[in-house]
């Protein structure tokens, strides 16, 4: 009969630690793989973007030297025609979007009955639309009236006489200017 002690030495299932070990490595090779074609497709993107920048930047030069060609063949005299002519058209469209009924129905809405409007006149420049009006009352109380009623529709400002004058027949003429927004406040 054998007398050999099997149990002197440690048995060690050894089999789980090899298995973990060849998970480990499989997935490492798996990331490292997977690293590596993203790095190649990052490359080649890169390498498309450069390109396009660089025909970009060509066509931005050529862009620019063409514009500086033309620049240069225009007449001065000319282009500063066609500017001021475009400044009235502008004007014209602005005068034609003004709204005369808006205007009318606030003047009709703040005349006291003792004054009449005898001229307007809209001036508009650079955006803001100046009203010039003469009117005439009996009294200055009843112009002063008419005054405070435009003040507080919130659609005129900055209201000044720019004359005054007193008939043989006791009727004041005044004239007034104000910027008219056209809307209340």
């Amino acid at each position: 009969m054998l007398r050999t002690n099997l149990s002197t030495r440690p048995f060690y299932n050894e089999r789980i630690v090899h298995a973990l070990a060849a998970i480990a490595a499989v997935l490492l090779v798996a990331i490292t793989a997977a690293q590596v074609v993203r790095v190649v497709r990052l490359s080649r993107l890169k390498t498309e973007l450069n390109g396009y920048i660089k025909r970009d930047k060509t066509e931005a030069e050529h862009r620019t030297n063409e514009a500086a060609s033309i620049r240069r063949g225009l007449d001065q005299k000319q282009l500063t025609l066609v500017v001021a002519e475009a400044k009235e058209a502008n004007q014209l469209i602005e005068r034609r979007t003004f709204s005369w009924t808006q205007l009318l129905n606030y003047l009709t809405e703040t005349l006291p009955n003792d004054v009449m409007l005898t001229s307007i006149r809209p001036d508009i420049q650079d955006g803001a639309t100046l009203i010039s009006m003469e009117i005439q009352g009996r009294g200055g109380d009843e112009i002063d009236k008419f005054w405070e009623n435009l003040e507080k529709t919130g659609a005129f400002h900055d209201i000044e006489w720019t004359g005054l004058s007193v008939g043989e027949d006791g009727i004041h003429r005044v004239q007034m200017t104000t910027v008219y927004t056209g809307t209340k406040q």
